[in-house]
């Protein structure tokens, strides 16, 4: 694969996606005009800004959600992060992500998009940047909430019901991805 694919498959998602408000449509055109104004746009080396892939995993009762205390905002968030050249596409980076941060040995990832964000943050890049992240939805088969296994990326992960999130999450992003993912059903 190719940030080139991973390019169109970012271009695919966002045509599809299906805005639910005036601000996630007006949203979405934007990303989809930094997609076309930056080839390199799926890249972490784009320093002007880059698509990350997050997801939100939910138990397969929808009654709790997985979050990570991520070590640079210092807040609860959802899983996600950078994409890499050998994701075949957008989903698959959400998929991987997922996996590698919760340590479940699998999830079962919606191919339509969730939600989108955009934030400036310093990643691994060292300097400010933007994340441009699209949110998909996940199911963690099972019942209950499976054991977790974090990794060197988080300061905590842990599953929180979904009417009871931590005090700390960043709660204009997670309640509203939290509440998106529950309404699909």
């Amino acid at each position: 694969m190719s940030f080139a694919s991973l390019h169109s498959s970012t271009v695919d998602t966002l045509a599809r996606f299906d805005a639910r408000t005036d601000s996630d449509d007006a949203l979405r055109h934007t990303v989809l005009a930094f997609l076309d104004a930056q080839p390199d746009a799926c890249a972490r080396a784009n320093v002007p800004g880059h698509i990350t892939a997050s997801v939100v995993i939910l138990n397969e009762a929808r009654t709790h959600v997985v979050l990570t205390h991520h070590p640079r905002v210092g807040e609860w968030l959802q899983l996600g992060g950078h994409c890499e050249d050998e994701d075949a596409t957008l989903a698959d980076a959400a998929l991987r992500e997922g996996l590698e941060e919760s340590g479940l040995a699998e999830i079962a990832v919606d191919q339509d998009l969730l939600t989108l964000h955009t934030h400036p943050i310093t990643c691994s890049l060292g300097v400010p940047t933007r994340h441009l992240d699209l949110r998909f939805r996940a199911i963690a088969p099972g019942s209950g909430t499976p054991e977790l296994a974090i990794s060197e990326e988080s300061n905590a992960l842990q599953w929180w019901p979904v009417d009871a999130l931590p005090a700390s999450a960043e709660h204009t992003t997670v309640a509203h991805q939290v509440r998106a993912a529950l309404a699909r059903g």
